[in-house]
């Protein structure tokens, strides 16, 4: 049986590529600290509870295991946190990757799949952004990861590790099937949000400006769902495997929503009114983020399979009613009214 690490596979997206790589039949060892991740979100793959940073324990670890690739999940994603605590965003999503990559080193374990962002490209230059978009990040969590996309260029030069970096946009949605979902504390993704307006966690949705140069007047972001990007993962990992070369690729729908766009349509998938107040601009938001995934449909063969926004909100719907929360929260009746807070 072939053998994959994953560390951070008790997060968000990587229980849910956790469970995809279980179905294809790979056995998988998770590394997670727990720091955001969930103990019981790792099903059917074997938990070791330790910061990727402790070398020992990795060289310990890849020394009992035969493991034909590492997928790295776990870093800090919280932008304005980077901005007050970028210490924290470089020794974690930096170094602890450099040690995990000598160990890998040491292992004789070549193939690496590495969640990227993008941030890496900053403000864009232009929209749909493809890959060659210049990479100029605005905060110490875009550059962190654009540190370690270089470092993996550096490495498969100097010592044939190849790597394969997918720079998401915005994933959004839940396991299909109920059993995962998203459970960021604190929750700063739009559309998690919107859902505890609607089933009483919070009182409103924020709208942070009003006034962009776009249809509407709010920010245009691209939304993947959080299967149809671990079916990337699948096939890049397929991809190296197969003995080919690094690659980077863009992950997004190549289609923005507004985020009144985001509200409307869980408007009408949740049959509720929800409530939104109107604040100032912040800081570093883009009018529009939309991907050009071109590239890794072509060469991957990537065929995203729920790309509706209304079908990636039903999904994320049906586990803020189920899961984990399910038992303190009684959702009111769908006709309930809330107005608008101005």
């Amino acid at each position: 049986m072939t053998e994959i690490l994953v560390i951070g596979g008790a997060g968000y997206i990587g229980s849910h590529m956790v469970k995809l790589l279980h179905q294809w039949g790979f056995g998988v060892v998770v590394l997670d600290d727990l720091s955001s991740g969930f103990r019981d979100s790792v099903r059917n793959a074997e938990l070791i509870i330790s910061p990727v940073a402790d070398s020992n324990l990795l060289n310990s670890l890849f020394a009992r295991h035969q493991f034909s690739a590492v997928m790295h999940f776990a870093s800090f994603i919280q932008v304005g946190e980077s901005m007050k605590e970028p210490d924290k965003y470089y020794a974690n999503n930096l170094v602890s990757t450099l040690t995990l990559l000598d160990a890998m080193r040491k292992a004789d374990i070549s193939c690496f799949i590495f969640s990227s962002t993008a941030a890496v490209y900053g403000n864009p230059d232009y929209v749909p952004i493809d890959e060659n978009h210049p990479k100029l990040p605005i905060n110490p969590y875009g550059r962190s990861k654009w540190m370690v996309e270089q470092v993996l260029q550096d490495y498969d030069i100097a010592y044939g590790l190849k790597s394969i970096c997918l720079r998401y946009f915005n994933a959004a949605g839940a396991d299909p099937e109920g059993e995962l979902g998203e459970r960021h504390a604190p929750e700063t993704h739009l559309i998690p949000l919107v859902l505890q307006t609607t089933s009483g966690r919070r009182k409103y949705i924020s709208i942070f400006g009003s006034d962009y140069d776009t249809p509407d007047g709010t920010c245009i972001r691209d939304y993947i769902h959080v299967s149809d990007l671990c079916d990337a993962h699948l096939l890049a990992l397929q991809h190296l495997l197969n003995g080919s070369k690094s690659a980077r690729f863009n992950l997004g729908n190549g289609q923005g929503f507004s985020v009144m766009e985001v509200i409307e349509t869980a408007r009408r998938v949740t049959g509720y009114e929800i409530a939104v107040r109107h604040e100032p601009r912040r800081m570093g938001d883009p009018p529009r983020l939309v991907a050009d995934s071109r590239l890794v449909r072509e060469v991957l063969g990537w065929k995203p399979q729920r790309a509706d926004l209304a079908t990636i909100i039903a999904d994320a719907w049906a586990w803020e009613r189920k899961y984990p929360w399910g038992n303190g929260i009684t959702i009111p009746p769908a006709s309930t009214s809330l107005r608008n807070i101005e």
